[in-house]
């Protein structure tokens, strides 16, 4: 498994808004909250398949129509491209 500063080091070569969407997707999974904008929140939440991390009041439907085409297109991206980050992100995440 690779090391926390190697799975940073990653995401930070992707370009924005995809590192952002990791890095958000990295805060919600280590400490449950983060300062990222309602979209990036949104994204993570998606690219993590971790529907609690929306936004309070936010349902399923209305999260994803909030994404515009081109952030729907990061999710499905980050999703089929950088699963392997995902997956490293969420396994050096501490339980709760």
């Amino acid at each position: 498994m690779p090391s926390q500063k190697e799975i940073q080091e990653q995401i930070n070569q992707l370009s924005y808004p995809l590192d952002k969407i990791l890095n958000t997707a990295n805060s919600l999974l280590k400490t449950g909250t983060t300062g990222a904008s309602t979209s990036e929140q949104i994204a993570a939440a998606f690219v993590l398949e971790r529907m609690e991390y929306l936004p309070q009041g936010w349902s399923v439907i209305e999260a994803w129509e909030r994404l515009d085409t081109e952030w729907q297109y990061y999710v499905k991206l980050l999703q089929q491209e950088c699963r392997h980050l995902i997956e490293a992100i969420e396994e050096a995440a501490p339980p709760f």
